[in-house]
């Protein structure tokens, strides 16, 4: 009989970038379910005083940190924060990202003019935006020879998806480090300290709600050109995500490592045939 309380998170300190997002509010709350103490970082207070109060009244024990992912000075206060209360941390899951409106290129836009300044900011948030946490939270893990460091992969990294430029960029560059980032910390600090990345499938959220949907919630027609490209024929739900976070920051992955698993009702496996 399979050994649950390997995929139990139990009194490990977890920090969540992004918690004020719809995905990132998903993954706190099933987080502290798993027994985790969570430390959700965002930049929105109301937001992230409601995380933590929703996570307060399920039993679970969390904080709120008001920090931007791409300032470096901000996430080193931050680490100050979280090691003065919790002492310690054991993962790190960098939920922070999206897409940018500029960053994006619509059908009737000319290709070659595409907005090279918000294509950048695109990167900046989606790659630089996991990168600084993971080196400054990452540090802590590396020491103590032990934890978890989950960062967030697309679709876009597998596939050519029209439109979204600076996120297939930024999202692509995320599995290559990802794949660096695990190599180089199992090489220097053993073979407690993980690096692995989710990719999700085609979720609603509320940064591409008006791309997927019109003002009466009825999908549009790039809705579903992912319907019906996916076997399972819906968009994913958050919580659906959530079964393969846990796993990966439990010991129940404690030899998976450099990877990226896809949660995407079969999309990328899909020839659409």
């Amino acid at each position: 009989m399979q050994d649950l309380q390997q995929f139990s998170l139990t009194n490990k300190v977890i920090i969540i970038s992004g918690a004020t997002g719809v995905l990132g509010a998903s993954f706190s709350l099933e987080v502290a379910r798993a027994g985790a103490k969570v430390i959700v970082l965002g930049r929105n207070k109301e937001r992230a005083q409601m995380r933590v109060s929703e996570i307060e009244a399920i039993g679970g024990e969390a904080m709120y940190i008001l920090a931007d992912v791409l300032s470096e000075a901000q996430i080193r206060q931050a680490r100050v924060q979280v090691l003065d209360r919790f002492g310690t941390i054991d993962g790190l899951v960098n939920a922070a990202g999206g897409n940018i409106a500029g960053a994006t290129i619509q059908p009737e836009d000319d290709l070659f003019e595409a907005k090279i300044e918000d294509t950048k900011k695109a990167v900046d948030l989606n790659l630089f935006g996991t990168v600084i946490p993971t080196h400054i939270f990452g540090q802590v893990i590396a020491n103590k020879g032990k934890g978890s460091i989950i960062n967030i992969s697309s679709l876009a990294a597998q596939q050519a998806i029209t439109r979204g430029l600076g996120y297939t960029m930024a999202k692509s560059a995320i599995e290559g480090y990802t794949r660096w980032m695990a190599s180089e910390l199992a090489l220097r600090y053993g073979d407690g300290v993980r690096v692995n990345a989710i990719a999700p499938g085609v979720f609603l959220t509320e940064q591409n709600r008006d791309l997927l949907t019109d003002s009466e919630g009825n999908y549009k027609a790039r809705a579903m050109q992912f319907i019906n490209n996916t076997p399972y024929r819906r968009l994913g739900r958050p919580e659906e995500l959530t079964g393969t976070l846990i796993y990966l920051l439990s010991d129940a992955s404690a030899f998976v490592s450099g990877e990226t698993i896809l949660v995407d009702g079969g999309f990328n496996a899909y020839s659409g045939v």
